[in-house]
């Protein structure tokens, strides 16, 4: 059982604070846009093993005026010693006083000092990171060097190059362990194993061990988080694909005269229909909010999922989008294009049957009357069953791949969860990883659509989900997912 502290500090107005609520997946102390917010040095606990192990995180009060605080260390013979045992006034001296504090933190707490800088400066020009550094150097804590204000996540490629830019100018620094990526308002669980990692290699080797419970425990807990986000997904998924309405049958009339409406480019629905569309469309919005709001609450966030999702799940239904011919024939007559993204075992009264199968034998009322009839006496039901289509199901997979992504890279430090428009690099690791599993969704909707047992698919939709997960994750972060594993 042992102790490890975490000194994080920065010129003042960086967004420490900001950054702490994200790592601690809770709100702590005051997130204001204006300079020296935080006063003093405050501990949390950041990490606790079930053996005692605490990792422990101090937000300090930011540098002020560095430069002057520079000048006036080197007039002194015993510098810091001297900075330290001065009484400066909170109010009237706050840059001083701040400085004071944060360097008091680190000399008497630190075991290494996480060092924030805004990512959009030019690290060059900024005039105050190279005295902070200096000062910083005199006490003889390591440094990890974390790059905050990023903006929106970013190939890796680009990431990589900011990260190079900020490594060639602290590498002048030998306290300066390592620099880092880690943004407060867009980092993601695999990034954290990076910077336990980093931490782990800047600690003495008498922490080394008690570093070590808490790095496992910390990694088993993201894990869990991962595949509890996984089993929410299936489930969710899993209900939609699993889903269906029935429609009445209308007489063979309504039938022909709704099907050469949609011939001429009249109306293409009937109320029956549109009702069964409107009643799925309703069922899977709601359990996608409802999903969304599970993932938020895993990922230690506040807020709830956005109210547009039932408006884009209702562009499914685009009546010029062609559906699955293997799943919607009728005695070798395939259905095209009347249902849009959904399939229709058979929609008697509405359009299934009307765009799909022959004009001779929709309007030869013995032979469309006996085919309707003959079927519904098979399938032994008096209606129709409208139900979600497989290319649609793909789509939504990859829909929550990409709310998964959202959740799981939004920082606490940024308020209460809000869905955005996803970066654009994103969708084709997406569409990759679900195209990668698109043998074994077909095969699990096929089983849905057939009504069998969920204990025997929906397992299996977990296991293809870790999967595909995973292989995004390396995909978007191949330096920071030694824990995942492309299949």
């Amino acid at each position: 059982m042992g102790s490890i502290n975490l000194s994080l500090i920065s010129h003042t107005n960086v967004g420490k604070t900001t950054l702490a609520r994200t790592l601690l997946r809770r709100n702590v102390g005051e997130v204001v846009d204006a300079a020296h917010v935080t006063e003093v040095a405050s501990d949390y606990t950041l990490f606790e093993t079930a053996e005692g192990d605490v990792l422990r995180l101090w937000d300090t009060p930011g540098f002020g005026d560095s430069a002057r605080l520079l000048k006036r260390l080197r007039q002194s013979d015993n510098a810091l010693g001297w900075f330290l045992t001065q009484v400066w006034d909170r109010y009237s001296d706050r840059p001083f006083f701040s400085s004071q504090q944060a360097l008091r933190n680190i000399r008497d707490e630190a075991d290494v000092v996480l060092y924030l800088v805004n990512s959009t400066e030019d690290p060059s020009s900024t005039g105050y990171i190279d005295p902070e550094m200096q000062i910083v150097g005199w006490i003889g804590k390591p440094v990890l060097v974390l790059l905050n204000q990023l903006g929106a996540p970013r190939p890796v490629e680009q990431e990589r190059s900011e990260v190079e830019r900020w490594a060639r100018f602290v590498a002048g620094y030998p306290w300066v362990r390592d620099t880092l990526a880690f943004d407060a308002f867009a980092r993601c669980w695999v990034l954290e194993h990076s910077l336990l990692e980093k931490i782990a290699a800047a600690l003495p080797s008498a922490d080394r061990d008690t570093f070590a419970r808490i790095d496992t425990a910390w990694r088993a807990r993201n894990e869990d988080v991962f595949r509890k986000s996984i089993a929410t997904l299936a489930e969710e998924l899993a209900a939609i694909a699993a889903d269906g309405e029935q429609v009445a049958i209308a007489g063979l009339g309504a039938t022909a005269k709704a099907w050469l409406r949609s011939i001429v480019g009249g109306e293409r629905r009937d109320a029956g229909l549109d009702a069964a569309m409107k009643a799925l469309v309703e069922r899977a919005g709601a359990g996608i909010r409802n999903g969304t709001d599970r993932l938020i609450a895993l990922h230690g966030l506040s807020g709830s999922a956005a109210t547009q999702v039932q408006a884009r799940m209702a562009a499914d239904f685009d009546v010029d989008q062609a559906v699955d011919k293997g799943k919607a024939t009728i005695l070798g007559g395939a259905v095209s294009g009347a249902l849009g993204g959904l399939a229709a075992d058979l929609a008697a009264g509405g359009l299934s049957l009307g765009a799909g199968a022959l004009l001779g034998t929709i309007l030869g009322a013995a032979g469309a009357a006996g085919l309707a009839h003959g079927y519904n006496l098979l399938r032994g039901t008096d209606a129709s069953t409208v139900r979600w289509d497989g290319h649609v199901l793909n789509r939504l997979v990859q829909a929550a791949v990409l709310r998964y992504l959202a959740v799981a890279h939004y920082g606490r430090g940024r308020g209460d969860f809000v869905e955005s428009e996803y970066p654009p690099h994103w969708r084709p690791v997406a569409e990759t990883a679900v195209a990668g599993e698109s043998g074994t969704l077909a095969e699990l909707w096929t089983q849905a659509e057939r009504g069998g047992a969920r204990t025997e698919w929906v397992p299996r939709l977990e296991a293809s989900l870790e999967r595909l997960l995973r292989n995004t994750l390396v995909a978007l972060y191949p330096a920071h997912t030694t824990g995942a594993r492309r299949e």
